[in-house]
């Protein structure tokens, strides 16, 4: 009894009844409603007047609800030829849709969709302009099977790949009847007219979606289509119109437009004329020797343009079909692949012999087997008539033992030409992952060896670029893919000059050892291509070569296990070309096909021969080219983007990466100007500066942090490091001489 009168003294002295909780919840109701009818409407007023919720902004998602937009695509700029035919250009194609959706009307009722009494006389329509690709029966009954299972739309089987004409013509059609629904999406597609042609030098760009945006893209996929990609693609445009309710664009409103930025087109060094002809000639060797692989480039001796080049096997890329060959080659075998040159080195090997002063055409050895160390150098041909040879002879003969023996009157300095010449280094020609090749290994019979061509590695254009010296007096170029790139909007363009990336010799030098070359098909006794290439009318300069196959670390012996080549520079006396082509593993060791390519195409190209063409166009840049940060980069993307942007880059050093440049980034220049890009580590030797100016090299000293004195003025004709030594902190000193 206490505990229930105890609580019942504590319910009266709190006052609590059901009453009065029902009251006391009735005030908390209240004032919560008010206050959260303040709250509403204060958060109302902040949204009305700032217009802002959660940072979205209500005025952007009006628009975006009333305002639409389409992408305004970038035509890709074209590849040409030197003369501008057409290697790689745009091209547009159309896919078909029909939409079904009944409520895909205007705001003033207009339909928009196929209504299903015109499914007949659309189906007539399309299949009447597709040439019999769509058949009148499949359009109606695709329509008809989508309008059963009530689908918003549906395409048309093989309605693809339409051409701009076929759909402009069904438009025209479906409007004279009055037939709405029939729609059609736009594909960018890249087309090659001349089919297989310097391909994979060209390369190919095919369509991509992105993987952000999901919409599709053109891109380049290899060769010079990727390469230049990022110039030849341009930059999209945007139209944004007003729209109805239904989404449809609202007629009478103008369109807002910013428009699109075309892609710049680039002028290759390539001549049609005998390009074409090329692979012709290529294509028959290519079946009778039935070769693992066959190369062939011609290229003007004095600029170093490259105007035909060719490998087989090739591709279409129209077509693409050799892809699905298992052994298909996606190298370009220009500047991708290794080997050893064999013979055709002899003419280098030549050549230092003359300059180095070691050369005596008239001193005699016998081609009996040569010792060295451990070594037993052999000639290709032991018979008595040839026992005895003279140093001349030792060319046009192709001997080794003569190549040894003139090797060692000049060992370390012979190392040193290799560099002068070009090789164990890049050429920068711009082409994607070009090799360096390998200098011999420091070894003397590895060294000895690479006097004729063996153990030693290379790239064509490494050999391009060390015959320009042979061809050109004395004079080394580089060898030039890009004649020029034109914007086509303002027209300006940055035009490739003939860059000089080196003089390992003299110009009498040169001038003797292609006398010599002659010899090789014109010496009935001591030429090992006698009476096997002719050019009527003319002097050729020439040398064979026919090199052994290196495999993990062996030889191999099989009767066709070699590397056939020939070089041809004509006329000799004043070569206009320069003409190489390699040849391996045929089936056979018949070299005939080689010069069923070589001798027509010599004749071809002299024939054509225009003066103009050789000493080059009077064009010059009207683009100032932007120099870009390379420091921190890769020295390949680096050098390989300024020779793209038309810079000529000077790599200084053996390192990985760059680490100073002789031009700070974001200042404009011309074209073909001097780009010094010094590299990481500590290997760094002293470029060849012949030809350079005051100002150059100024820039050098500058970029070496060392001190510079010049004796004279106008070009350097001398320099106090000799090219190819190793650079220290020494002070350098220049002799300048005007021209």
């Amino acid at each position: 009894m206490r505990i229930i009168e105890k609580m019942k003294q504590y319910f009266k002295k709190k006052n609590l009844s059901t009453m009065n909780n029902r009251k006391k919840v009735g005030i908390i109701l209240f004032t919560t409603s008010i206050g959260l009818f303040f709250l509403f409407v204060t958060r109302l007023s902040y949204i009305v007047i700032v217009g802002n919720v959660a940072g979205t902004s209500l005025e952007a998602k009006t628009e975006a609800l009333y305002q639409g937009s389409e992408v305004i695509k970038a035509k890709r700029g074209t590849i040409y030829d030197r003369n501008g035919v057409a290697i790689a250009e745009d091209a547009t194609s159309y896919s078909m849709y029909v939409v079904l959706n009944d409520s895909y009307v205007t705001g003033d009722g207009k339909i928009l969709y196929a209504e299903k009494k015109n499914f007949e006389k659309i189906a007539e329509v399309v299949s009447s302009e597709l040439d019999g690709k769509v058949k009148k029966k499949t359009v109606i009954e695709t329509l008809q099977n989508a309008s059963d299972l009530e689908l918003k739309q549906t395409n048309i089987p093989n309605a693809k790949n339409i051409t701009l004409q076929q759909k402009q013509s069904i438009e025209k059609k479906l409007e004279k009847q009055k037939l709405a629904g029939v729609y059609f999406d736009e594909h960018q597609s890249r087309i090659y007219p001349n089919g297989t042609f310097a391909s994979h030098f060209i390369g190919y760009a095919d369509v991509q979606t992105d993987k952000e945006t999901e919409k599709e893209e053109l891109r380049g996929k290899l060769g010079l289509e990727l390469i230049y990609d990022d110039i030849l693609k341009g930059k999209d445009g945007k139209a944004t119109f007003q729209k109805d309710n239904y989404q449809n664009p609202l007629p009478g409103t103008a369109a807002e437009v910013k428009p699109a930025e075309q892609g710049k087109d680039v002028y290759t060094t390539l001549d049609s004329r005998l390009q074409s002809y090329l692979e012709q000639l290529m294509d028959d060797a290519w079946k009778d020797t039935k070769a693992q692989d066959l190369t062939a480039v011609l290229m003007e001796a004095k600029t170093g343009e490259i105007v035909a080049m060719s490998q087989r096997p090739s591709f279409n890329p129209e077509t693409k079909e050799e892809f699905s060959d298992e052994d298909f080659i996606w190298e370009n075998l220009f500047v991708q692949d290794k080997y050893e040159p064999g013979s055709t080195m002899k003419v280098f090997t030549t050549a230092a012999g003359i300059e180095y002063g070691v050369f005596d055409p008239n001193e005699t050895y016998s081609t009996e087997p040569y010792k060295l160390y451990d070594a037993t150098i052999n000639d290709w041909d032991l018979g008595a008539n040839h026992s005895v040879l003279t140093m001349r002879q030792a060319l046009s003969w192709s001997s080794n033992i003569g190549m040894v023996r003139l090797e060692q009157k000049m060992p370390d300095r012979w190392q040193r030409y290799l560099k002068e010449f070009g090789f164990g280094r890049s050429t920068y020609s711009g082409l994607v992952d070009e090799k360096k090749g390998d200098l011999p290994e420091d070894n003397i019979v590895s060294q000895a060896m690479s006097s004729f061509g063996q153990a030693i590695d290379v790239t064509q254009f490494q050999m391009l670029q060390g015959f320009t010296a042979i061809s050109n007096d004395g004079q080394m170029l580089k060898p030039q893919i890009v004649k020029k790139i034109v914007n086509p909007t303002n027209k300006e363009e940055i035009v490739t000059q003939p860059e000089v990336v080196g003089h390992p010799i003299s110009a009498n030098t040169a001038q003797t050892v292609r006398e010599y070359m002659r010899a090789t098909v014109e010496d009935s006794e001591y030429g090992t291509a006698y009476g096997a290439y002719e050019l009527p009318g003319y002097h050729i300069s020439a040398k064979t070569g026919t090199a052994e196959i290196a495999k993990d670390g062996n030889y191999l012996k099989g009767q066709s296990d070699y590397l056939y080549s020939i070089v041809t520079m004509f006329p000799s006396e004043d070569p206009k070309y320069v003409l190489y082509l390699t040849l391996k593993r045929p089936e056979t060791n018949d070299t005939s096909a080689m010069k069923q390519i070589a001798n027509p195409l010599m004749k071809r190209a002299m024939d054509l021969y225009d003066v103009d063409l050789v000493e080059g166009s009077n064009e010059v840049s009207t683009e100032r080219v932007t120099v870009q940060d390379y420091r921190n980069l890769e020295t390949d993307t680096a050098a390989e983007d300024a020779q793209k942007r038309g810079l000529s880059a000077i790599v200084i050093g053996n390192g990985d990466k760059i680490e100073k440049q002789s031009i700070k980034n974001g200042k404009k220049v011309m074209s073909q100007e001097k780009l010094l890009l010094l590299t990481n580590g500590e290997n760094r030797y002293m470029p060849d500066v012949s030809g350079w100016s005051k100002a150059d090299l100024i820039k050098l000293g500058e970029l070496l942090d060392v001190k510079v004195t010049f004796e004279g003025e106008g070009y350097c004709v001398d320099q106090s490091v000799a090219a190819f030594e190793p650079l220290a902190d020494q002070e350098l000193t220049f002799t300048l001489q005007e021209n």
